[in-house]
C-alpha cells in the first residue's frame, strides 16, 4: 500500500509552500515528489508520473493508494495511479487518523527538522527535505522495522579487534541530526 499527503511550510517571508509527500506502508520508504508555491492540477499530475517511472516495477507490486479528499488531487492524479494497477482509495471526510502513517510522517519531518530551521526560499526547502528523507529512509530506525531504517544497509560483522564501545557519529543538516555506526 502506498500512502500520500501535502504538507505546509511558511517561509520566511510568509510564502506558503507546499510539499507532496509519498510512503510505503509494508517498507516506510518516503519518497519526496516535489515542492511548489502553487499545486495546480498538471503539477500534481506530473508529480504522480514521476513517481511512477522512479518506483518502476516496485509501483506495480503495490495494490492500493491512500490519499484524502483535498481539492489538490485532482482526477488526473488518480488516474496514473489506476492506470499502473493501483486502486485509489480516499479517507473519509475529517477523519486523519485514516491516514495516520502518512501523517505520522509528516509529524516527524516537522518536529525533527522543519521546525528548527527557518527556510528562506523553495531550493533550501527541496534541499533541507532531500537531507532529511535520505537520513529517514537509511538510518533512522523504526519501531514497526525491528529498529531498522526502510533502505538500511546490511551491519557488518565486529572483527576480533573491534571494540563494540568505538562509535563513529556523523551530523547532518548542520548537526540537526546525528547518526551514529560502529566503527570498523
Amino acid at each position: 500500500m502506498l500512502a500520500t499527503d501535502f504538507l505546509t511550510v511558511d517561509t520566511v517571508f510568509l510564502r506558503r509552500l507546499y510539499v507532496l509527500v509519498f510512503i510505503e506502508l509494508d517498507t516506510r520508504a518516503v519518497h519526496l515528489a516535489g515542492v511548489t508555491a502553487h499545486p495546480m492540477a498538471a503539477w500534481v499530475t506530473q508529480q504522480a508520473r514521476n513517481l511512477a517511472i522512479k518506483m518502476g516495477d516496485a509501483l506495480s507490486e503495490r495494490k492500493f493508494l491512500l490519499h484524502d479528499r483535498d481539492a489538490l488531487f485532482p482526477g488526473s492524479f488518480d488516474a496514473v495511479f489506476r492506470s499502473e494497477g493501483l486502486r485509489v482509495i480516499r479517507t473519509p471526510v475529517r477523519a486523519p487518523r485514516a491516514n495516520s502513517i502518512c501523517e505520522r510522517v509528516i509529524g516527524s519531518l516537522r518536529r525533527e527538522c522543519l521546525d528548527w530551521i527557518l527556510i528562506v526560499r523553495r531550493r533550501q526547502l527541496e534541499g533541507v527535505l532531500a537531507e532529511y528523507v535520505s537520513h529517514y529512509n537509511t538510518h533512522r530506525p523504526h519501531r514497526s522495522l525491528g529498529l531498522k531504517a526502510p533502505e538500511a544497509a546490511p551491519t557488518p560483522l565486529l572483527s576480533a579487534r573491534a571494540s563494540p564501545r568505538e562509535v563513529r557519529r556523523s551530523d547532518r543538516l548542520g548537526g540537526l541530526l546525528h547518526e551514529y555506526e560502529l566503527a570498523a
